[in-house]
């Protein structure tokens, strides 16, 4: 969700579609070979190499004949730095490889050495003063890469002293790294094959050139998947590509950008970490009296106004995204919506229409991915549930150069679709150590949102599908999801913390939203807002900026002078302490491992001053959905599937709130205050707070009666029988087991009882604090009831109560070395207390055998862990 360059006129591009014209090589895919070099002296005159070629003038004067590309390299152009960009134009529709995507970009040079021309990627990270002796320690501790390199053809041009090396043999090589990326998602060996790969097309311009390529990967051998033994564990696998006629053979495609960067570089602006910006981290060795050398820049538009003097003045140079023409004309208007909403905050800085909106025309000879298009494109595959705002940034200063929202195509089919948890295809690529800050998966939340909300107000009547007010449901969620891409794209981060500035009573008024929004921020994942039945329903989607955003422009955006800029902006970001201002980030809303973090007011999906009282009203409203569904009569001819979906979804809402109820306990408010405005950086969670999240979950999730179906309607959970290998009789009670165990590992982090046992040292009175006693005696008593009752064990609360106990035995026989002894101490009195009531369990009349021989089993695993930790102590 990076880095933008304005577009204003578009010069004529020169635009040649070439095809390729060779061989096919049986599927094999043989290593690049590196060209020869011809030897000093043997290089051809420049007129010779391209005799009978087409000339296209511009940043880099290009020669095409047949499939042949030669690039004219200026003496003045080696060792420039140019902006090089690579966006994805064909991908395989499917698991994060989706053609439309922003990719990578870098800031490159040609370095000519003897009769070869190398394409090298520059190291910007690491700066100090230009001639200085530092500057020369600097030169020699750190690298630049190499991307690729190709021998010079011809001899210098007898008058531009010019010369020409094949953009063939320099481009058509895995730069991207898509080899890598097939093999990672498939597991299977597939390698770049040169031979069959080509130019789509080429352009040139004054400001750039650009490359459409179309890169072949091949398999030479099929990686089998591996024998499934009879009894044995189940060998991983994962299958290879479902979308292809041939899965030994494929087309990625893959848009390269040569532009000019800045003629004078933008005057970078100072992060600071009470707002939200992504920024570029350099290491300055100039100045040796700083601790710490990092300096770092948020990323952000160069914005100038056309008149200085005016309060409100257009921008030289507007921000203009451009809408793709594979955008189906009927989201066109809440797109545009959505981008030129950020119009209000830029006005408030003196810039008039900032941002701007124009469409591509269906004729165009220009590529939105080319470095100079900002642009929104429709991405299709067959598992996209996802927006994604990327941009690319001036790593020298910060300044955006290029942004390419991408929408996922689910949103033109509605609740009709259930929109995956599909990540952008960077998600699978960390260990590839590419230049990548964070992931956004706001459109796939937002949709399951829509999903949930849509089936609760169809089943109470106040929707109906198909219908119009559905259409401008869509809408106005699209729109919302639109800004919050865009956002990113003018340098934002999320702010979690957004959604808790307004109460529950003023966001049930629409009249106030429409003013103030629902919430602090559209850079939130702000959850729709659901009323319970009967009482007053405000506006559902977030329709207007927060507080926060208008804050946050600012500090990014207002024109300042050089010699008051530093003030100024402390003079912002001081403002930090401010209730509507909240903010809190990635950083505390993500734990580890699937985990949630340790602030419980820094969350996605969330709404309301009182968390806790939203999560309580979205169990109301999950009960409510599931009844409903469960009352729901069917026409003759009816498919069942809306049933299940609709489950999922409600249950997908009971673990969105419980696990966000469960980070009060152990939790911690992390502010990013700087001195002076009176409030601790780090509070522990009141005892309070802490033991009402505990109640919730014990009633909600953990109690007898927490879940309840009809026996009639877990008989017709049916599913598409084209859908593919999803189990026609699925299981309810593993959907709900799924819920509870995730809960449960939440609530057992060892990071939070270290936390719960650190807090009463926070605390004046530490008597007031709570004690991780009380967690483990709660949900004791809430997941063991039917020992006391003598009631009959559900398959769900045998699965419970065995997760339980298998979380509690971890503890005890194979603790996480962070685990505090005295969970463990207090996980082993836990199991020695279930001891008595299991062994005397069999005795009480009404279990059934299959609840007898649970018991039975329960009791052998604690003895066998009480035993096992007491040996483990006395060695």
């Amino acid at each position: 969700m990076y880095l933008p360059q304005r577009l204003s006129a578009l010069p004529p591009l020169l635009c040649l579609s070439l095809a390729a014209q060779t061989a096919p090589n049986g599927g094999k895919a043989p290593a690049p070979a590196p060209a020869a070099a011809p030897a000093p002296g043997a290089l051809k005159p420049f007129a010779d190499v391209v005799k009978e070629a087409k000339e296209h003038k511009g940043l880099f004067t290009l020669w095409t004949k047949d499939d042949k590309v030669w690039i004219e390299v200026k003496p003045e152009q080696l060792d420039m730095p140019f902006f090089f960009a690579v966006s994805s134009t064909r991908g395989t529709g499917e698991r994060g490889i989706y053609g439309g995507m922003m990719d990578d970009s870098h800031l490159v040079s040609f370095r000519r050495v003897g009769n070869s021309l190398q394409l090298l990627a520059k190291n910007t990270t690491f700066t100090a003063p230009e001639g200085s002796p530092a500057a020369r320690a600097v030169a020699e501790g750190f690298s630049d890469s190499l991307l690729s390199s190709a021998p010079v053809l011809s001899q210098p041009h007898p008058e531009r002293k010019s010369f020409l090396v094949e953009a063939n043999a320099l481009l058509l090589k895995d730069i991207p790294m898509g080899a890598t990326r097939l093999e990672a998602t498939y597991r299977q060996p597939y390698g770049f094959d040169p031979s069959n790969s080509f130019f789509e097309k080429v352009r040139s311009s004054e400001d750039q050139a650009a490359f459409r390529v179309q890169a072949h990967y091949a398999l030479s051998r099929i990686m089998l998947p591996p024998i499934q033994m009879p009894g044995a564990p189940p060998m991983p696998f994962v299958p290879p590509p479902g979308t292809l006629e041939d899965i030994r053979s494929l087309f990625l495609g893959w848009h390269f950008s040569f532009a000019k960067l800045p003629e004078q570089p933008m005057a970078p602006r100072l992060a600071d970490d009470r707002l939200g910006y992504f920024a570029t981290t350099r290491w300055d060795f100039g100045d040796d009296t700083r601790v710490d050398p990092k300096v770092h820049y948020i990323h952000r538009w160069r914005l100038e106004k056309k008149d200085p003097a005016a309060a409100l003045s257009e921008p030289k140079q507007p921000i203009v995204f451009w809408l793709d023409r594979n955008i189906p004309e009927k989201y066109r208007p809440a797109i545009t919506q959505g981008v030129l909403a950020w119009n209000q905050a830029f006005e408030e800085q003196g810039f008039k229409n900032a941002v701007q909106v124009k469409v591509q025309p269906a004729d165009a000879d220009w590529d939105t991915h080319d470095a100079r298009h900002a642009s929104l494109r429709w991405l299709t595959g067959t598992d996209i549930g996802f927006a994604i705002g990327p941009s690319q940034v001036d790593p020298r200063t910060g300044e955006i150069l290029d942004a390419d929202i991408g929408i996922g195509e689910v949103w033109a089919r509605g609740s009709r679709t259930e929109a995956r948890e599909t990540l952008p295809p960077k998600a699978q690529d960390a260990f590839l150590s590419r230049h990548d800050h964070s992931l956004c998966t706001y459109a796939a939340e937002a949709h399951q949102e829509m999903g949930f909300a849509l089936d609760l107000l169809e089943t109470r009547g106040e929707i109906t599908p198909g219908s119009p007010e559905e259409d401008a449901y869509v809408a106005a969620v699209l729109k919302d999801v639109i800004t919050h891409e865009v956002g990113h794209t003018l340098g934002l981060r999320h702010n979690f913390r957004a959604s808790t500035i307004y109460s529950m009573e003023q966001i049930s008024n629409p009249e106030f939203t429409k003013t103030h929004g629902l919430t602090g921020s559209v850079m939130d994942y702000n959850a729709l807002n659901l009323a319970l039945k009967g009482q007053r329903q405000g506006e559902y989607v977030m329709s207007t900026l927060g507080p926060y955003d208008h804050w946050v422009i600012e500090y990014g955006y207002k024109p300042l002078a050089a010699s008051e800029e530093k003030g100024a902006l402390a003079k912002i970001a001081a403002r930090s302490s401010e209730p509507q201002l909240a903010y809190g980030t990635d950083e505390e809303a993500l734990g580890f491992m699937g985990l949630e973090g340790m602030d419980p007011e820094v969350n996605r999906r969330d709404l309301g001053s009182d968390p806790l009282a939203f999560y309580q009203k979205r169990l109301s409203l999950s009960k409510e959905l599931w009844e409903r569904l469960q009352a729901r009569t069917f026409q003759d001819g009816e498919e069942y599937q809306p049933l299940r979906r609709g489950l999922l979804r409600a249950l997908g809402q009971v673990g969105l709130s419980a696990n966000l109820s469960a980070k009060y306990i152990g939790g911690v408010v992390h502010l990013r205050d700087h001195a002076g405005t009176g409030r601790a950086p780090i509070t522990p969670v009141p005892a309070t707070r802490q033991r009402q999240a505990l109640k919730l979950l014990e009633t909600g999730i953990f109690s007898v009666d927490a879940f309840r179906f009809k026996p009639e309607f877990l008989s017709r959970l049916t599913t598409d029988r084209f859908g593919g290998p999803l189990n026609a009789d699925p299981s309810p009670a593993q959907w709900v087991l799924r819920t509870q165990t995730q809960v449960l590992a939440q609530l057992f982090q060892p990071a939070v009882a270290q936390r719960i046992l650190d807090a009463p040292d926070k605390l004046t009175n530490p008597k007031e604090a709570f004690r991780l006693s009380e967690l483990y005696d709660a949900l004791q008593g809430a997941i063991w009831t039917e020992l006391k009752s003598g009631r009959e064990v559900s398959v769900m609360r045998r699965n419970l109560q065995r997760e339980h106990l298998r979380q509690l035995s971890a503890q005890v026989l194979r603790a996480n070395p962070l685990t505090p002894a005295d969970a463990r101490a207090l996980a082993r009195e836990a199991l020695r207390a279930l001891q008595p009531s299991l062994k005397a369990a069999p005795a009480k009349t009404g279990f059934s055998k299959e609840t007898k021989a649970h018991f039975a089993d329960c009791l052998a695993i604690v003895d066998e862990s009480l035993k096992a930790s007491l040996q483990r102590l006395t060695l």
